[in-house]
Parts: C-alpha cells; sequence; structure tokens
C-alpha cells in the first residue's frame, strides 16, 4: 500500500520509527499512534518509503 498523501508518509515513518525501536512508543500521536497498532512492519516500510515528490501535503 503506497501512501497518498505527504502526511500519511510522515505518519507512516514515525510509525515505523517506533516499531524498529529507534523511538518510543509514547511519543506517538493520532494516525502514526494508529498505524503503528494496526500495521506490520514490512506495511509500514512500503508506506514510509513512497516517494514524496508528487504527493499533496494533506489527502481532499
Amino acid at each position: 500500500m503506497r501512501a497518498t498523501s505527504k502526511a500519511q508518509q510522515k505518519a507512516a515513518g514515525a510509525a515505523l520509527s517506533a516499531k524498529r525501536g529507534e523511538t518510543k512508543v509514547g511519543e506517538l500521536k493520532g494516525a502514526s499512534r494508529s498505524m503503528y497498532k494496526s500495521m506490520s512492519e514490512s506495511e509500514l516500510d512500503e508506506m514510509a518509503s513512497t516517494k514524496r515528490k508528487d504527493l499533496p501535503d494533506h489527502k481532499d
């Protein structure tokens, strides 16, 4: 699954960082916390690695 906006890609990156133990889970808020709980590391990796160039800032 690819990210549909820059905000979604950024949230996936934060959740992935927590999954890998690089940041604390308690620091996650909103969408990133939800993604951390509901998605696997491989799903988060795929979403976080989406190219940002042609993505909108936020999904309409």
